[in-house]
């Protein structure tokens, strides 16, 4: 037995060793400094200069080096990085704001952001703080929530049962060493997306990968399973599972769960000026070296040649189709839309290109309803917490029965939801929109109890969908408004979205997270499989499908793509940048 265990180390150090050799040289990105923050721009004029640059036949550079598809953080995060390290960049948005989620939408008067909440894990030189400044020249002010992040209200009436989320390592002892281990060990699964894919199997199918780190373990347990075998409390499992992901806690990777709720651990933050805030200083970070980034650029199809290379896109703009061509192609549209919609037919029907698609399912759709209050946070008695409501505290049994309803039924029987108000976590509220304040609102959906609208345009779309989604709209906001009474008799105006109408992102079934966070999707094998490199020669993907959900696997997901571009782990760089700045706070307390 012993010779099996010293094999197992040498293995482990000659793993680390090759992945030193291949990936660890310094690739330059981190030279230099990042500025001292700038004033807070609130000229909204010269924010939409940046933000709402018009696509023309003009515009686009010339000797162009990547174009990336889309605006969202994994497109803008890898493009910014893959400008830095000298590439001629191209970003195209085919809405008519830069940001994808990030981005904010204006009704009636009232901004609001169309899918951010918070951001964690921004202290002090932790990898994420190190990673957004370097995009961002550490231009984004960020606002510091309080300590009681969210609140989870189970069931209702006489029966309802509220548990209160703080930052913080104080709770749930055990779980906690979970999330703590996750946390900790993350890199190793972006290791397996770098790895020579036989390698990744190896590992994965000797046991190895287990071996070396219970991650890969907790990343193909579902949440239930291992709730379960800590207590019987139904609670706790709600709780810990984030089901705003559309995936009830027994599909649900127990890994994704306690990464989500490590990600408050040291506080949770949000950007002063809004979400807008994020992809207006990347942007300029970007036209600094010599990128560009052009909306309402609608990209049709990717060009790809006899031989399987991709070597351009064809942008539908004015009624004409314009061919834009280079090397190298980054879609951060999501992997069903960019197999499924921008590849050419004959493409797409390659067993290979299929095999790579098959390893992600389309996720749930997203409904949200955005509401617009005509009095202070302190009329209104709303703060930054956020609150995820439940109406039973067995959500695996609960969201089958209501995904699984008909049309009619579904409005009057959603059971859970999550409030936040963004005007009572941007202290830059109060003095850019006085006397006002928001709440958006958001749950899951069915998609198709909305697709008979699917490939109907905006403005045909007839009085029988404006029922029906303000059927869901309305009671969402009669629930809101069982714990917060105020809201009744202050809303000026409510604005909800459905799947066919997610902010113009096209994202396959509204699902604004794309991929399914279903525990088949975490299984160790699958995350390895699961890579920015696609079957077509020099076409990539960025953001949420490569990682994981929301602004942080979307960042991760860029920071990949840009790895895969240029054939270098440039994890490394940020990992010895953070430890360089560390190193700089331990010399100054001495």
């Amino acid at each position: 037995m012993w010779w099996i265990l010293i094999f197992i180390e040498w293995l482990v150090d000659w793993a680390r060793g090759t992945y030193w050799y291949l990936f660890g040289r310094r690739s330059g990105l981190c030279k230099g400094t990042i500025s001292p923050p700038g004033p807070l721009v609130v000229d909204q004029k010269k924010k939409d200069r940046l933000l709402r640059k018009e696509f023309g036949e003009f515009e686009v550079p010339k000797n162009l080096d990547v174009i990336v598809i889309g605006s969202g953080i994994g497109g803008l995060t890898a493009a910014v990085i893959l400008g830095k390290l000298g590439k001629k960049v191209l970003v195209l948005e085919q809405d008519k704001q830069a940001g994808g989620l990030c981005k904010t939408l204006t009704e009636k008067g009232f901004e609001f952001d169309c899918g951010f909440h918070y951001v964690g894990q921004l202290h002090e030189n932790g990898f994420l703080k190190v990673a957004l400044d370097l995009i961002s020249d550490g231009q984004v002010h960020f606002a510091e929530q309080g300590s009681h992040v969210d609140t989870v209200v189970i069931g209702t009436g006489t029966q309802r049962k509220e548990y209160t989320i703080y930052n913080g390592k104080k709770q749930m002892e055990e779980l906690f060493k979970i999330m703590k281990i996750c946390s900790k060990k993350i890199h190793l699964l972006c290791m397996l997306k770098m790895f020579p894919l036989w390698f990744a199997r190896f590992i994965v199918w000797s046991g190895i990968a287990d071996l070396i780190s219970p991650i890969f373990r907790y990343s193909r347990t579902s949440t239930t399973d291992v709730v379960k075998s800590l207590t019987s409390n139904l609670d706790l499992l709600t709780v810990f599972s984030q089901i705003f992901y559309g995936v009830p806690p027994k599909n649900s990777s127990c890994m994704i769960d306690a990464l989500f709720l490590h990600h408050s651990k040291r506080g949770v933050y949000y950007p002063k000026g809004g979400a807008s805030e994020i992809p207006y200083h990347i942007i300029q970070v970007l036209e600094k070296h010599g990128g560009k980034v052009l909306v309402n650029a609608p990209v049709s199809s990717v060009l790809v040649d006899k031989k399987r290379n991709a070597y351009g896109v064809t942008v539908k703009s004015g009624g004409q189709d314009f061919e834009v061509r280079a090397p190298v192609i980054i879609s951060n549209a999501g992997m069903f839309t960019t197999i499924k919609k921008l590849l050419p037919p004959e493409i797409q029907a390659n067993p290979k290109v299929q095999d790579y698609l098959h390893t992600l399912k389309p996720g749930k759709g997203f409904f949200q309803v955005f509401a617009g209050f005509n009095a202070t946070t302190e009329d209104l008695g709303i703060s930054s917490t956020n609150m995820r409501l439940y109406k039973s505290n067995n959500m695996d049994e609960m969201m089958e029965e209501y995904f699984d309803s008909d049309k009619e039924a579904a409005p009057d029987n959603i059971p859970m939801m999550y409030v936040s108000f963004p005007s009572a976590k941007d202290p830059t509220s109060c003095t850019r929109f006085p006397g006002q304040s928001r709440m958006v609102i958001h749950t899951m959906v069915n998609p198709k109890w909305f697709e008979q609208w699917n490939n109907v345009n905006e403005t045909e779309r007839n009085e029988e969908y404006e029922r029906y989604k303000m059927r869901f709209a309305n009671h969402l906001f009669e629930w809101a408004c069982v714990h917060f009474p105020k809201l009744k008799e202050k809303v000026a105006m409510l604005h909800a979205v459905t799947p066919i109408n997610m902010h113009g992102l096209e994202a396959a079934y509204g699902s604004m997270l794309s991929a399914e966070h279903s525990l088949d999707r975490y299984q160790p094998l699958n995350i390895a499989m699961t890579r920015c490199s696609t079957p077509v020669k020099n076409l990539y993907l960025s953001g949420q499908d490569v990682f994981s959900g929301g602004y942080s696997g979307a960042l991760h997901g860029g920071l990949l793509c840009a790895s895969a571009v240029m054939d270098q782990c440039l994890y490394v760089d940020l990992l010895l940048q953070q430890k360089k700045l560390k190193r700089k706070v331990v010399k100054k307390l001495e």
